[in-house]
């Protein structure tokens, strides 16, 4: 079937934002329809969850792997779902009101221009990385370690990562759409695979044996079928000496590799969120929040819990607080300090209940998919579906973010009078 897409263009001076208010809008328009449709806001996502893969979407897009249907029942199970309506019912008598919303995500990660890593021993055993993206945050350092810390067989405090240096970085392409993992940490992968290779030359040649009869595994060269063997750091040693090493081989041990994908990366998940309204007031509070996240391969799930907490409170902060305010005449910035801007605090929190559902993809070696954006992405709709939810007894139907106590104070005014 013929499509026809319409697209309009305007210019702003204020700042551009689009991954979380995708998801938002969408979220939000399906608790609409099902409000409208008088279906179970649940139901009406199973209706309309892809379950078959690979799924060629209706532009341009093509998801290789997932499991959203269990994204969706993991979190419904895991927040109570079930229980919901007693709980809704209990604030009633408390004169409380109490809302309950989901929000399904999928985003877009991993470009398809690739990123370039070297992966270098020193004379001393140990090891270099060289990354062209930056890390502000998240914990690329952590990433690498672990990563060549399991290919490689050695010690995490060998290895060093270098950084931010455009004088030893050949190429990079930056820290943005979740791609570090994947590209940087698939192209350092791919960089070890080589550097074993090059390893069992210079083993074989120390044992004087064949090189396709060396065995790698857990930082050790085997001789197949014997106890001979040579430690992953004595090898990376000889390897500098060239009366160690075959005479047709450079010395050092070092390589590098870029990593392009040939389609994006497809995280996904679903976000659940309750809260509480005082109507008096018009205070909300979060209660409860709940994340399924398949982001593939799990290099480091500390850190992966890290960056989705951090963007849940993102999206709080977002949902209830932050506002960028102009002046409608001259276009004067209102809110350039933070004694004007809302910043969320801990107090806005709860804690946060999380499982991970990975699928890995084979689109790279690793099987990862990027996690970076997923808290802020989900958090929104989720939050802001629930606070809705809560008014919809009252007959409102939309309240814009952020949902301070004002506007929701006002908001209930409105509808009761």
């Amino acid at each position: 079937h013929t499509r026809y897409i319409s697209v309009t263009g305007v210019q702003t001076c204020a700042l551009p934002i689009c991954r979380p208010e995708a998801s938002y809008l969408l979220e939000r328009l399906i608790d609409n329809a099902a409000r409208e449709m008088k279906l179970d806001r649940a139901e009406i996502r199973r209706r309309n969850t892809i379950r078959s893969f690979p799924f060629k979407t209706g532009l341009i897009y093509h998801y290789d792997c997932g499991d959203f249907a269990g994204n969706l029942e993991r979190a419904l199970q895991l927040a109570d779902y079930a229980g919901f309506e007693a709980r809704r019912a209990e604030a009633a008598r408390r004169g409380r009101l109490r809302g309950f919303g989901l929000g399904n995500i999928i985003e877009q990660t991993s470009q398809a221009f690739g990123e370039t890593v070297q992966v270098r021993f020193d004379p001393s055993g140990t090891v270099t990385v060289v990354a062209g993206s930056i890390s502000h945050g998240q914990g690329h350092e952590t990433m690498y370690k672990i990563l060549l810390s399991d290919r490689l067989g050695i010690a995490p405090e060998s290895i060093r990562l270098a950084r931010n240096d455009t004088d030893v970085t050949t190429d990079g392409g930056g820290t943005f759409a979740s791609r570090t993992a994947v590209l940087g940490g698939s192209a350092a992968s791919i960089a070890c695979e080589r550097i074993i290779e090059k390893g069992k030359r210079v083993a074989a040649h120390l044992m004087e044996a064949a090189a396709a009869d060396i065995e790698f595994a857990r930082g050790e060269f085997r001789v197949a079928g014997t106890d001979r063997k040579l430690g992953i750091k004595e090898v990376a040693q000889a390897a500098f000496l060239r009366a160690k090493i075959p005479a047709d081989m450079e010395p050092g041990l070092a390589e590098g590799s870029t990593f392009t994908p040939e389609i994006p990366n497809f995280p996904t998940g679903c976000h659940v969120c309750e809260v509480e309204i005082d109507p008096e007031t018009g205070t909300t509070q979060v209660l409860r929040y709940t994340v399924v996240d398949d982001v593939g391969t799990v290099i480091n799930p500390l850190t992966l819990e890290g960056q989705i907490h951090g963007g849940v409170g993102q999206g709080i902060g977002q949902a209830f607080s932050e506002h960028i305010v102009y002046d409608p005449e001259s276009g004067q910035l209102l809110t350039g300090s933070f004694m004007d801007y809302g910043l969320p605090r801990a107090a806005d929190m709860c804690s946060f209940d999380m499982e991970n559902h990975p699928v890995p993809t084979k689109t790279n070696p690793l099987g990862a998919k990027g996690a970076g954006e997923a808290g802020n992405v989900g958090a929104l709709p989720a939050i802001m579906n629930a606070v809705v939810d809560a008014l919809s007894t009252l007959g409102i139907a939309h309240i814009d973010m952020p949902a301070t106590p004002d506007r929701v104070w006002r908001a209930i005014r409105a509808a009761r009078t």
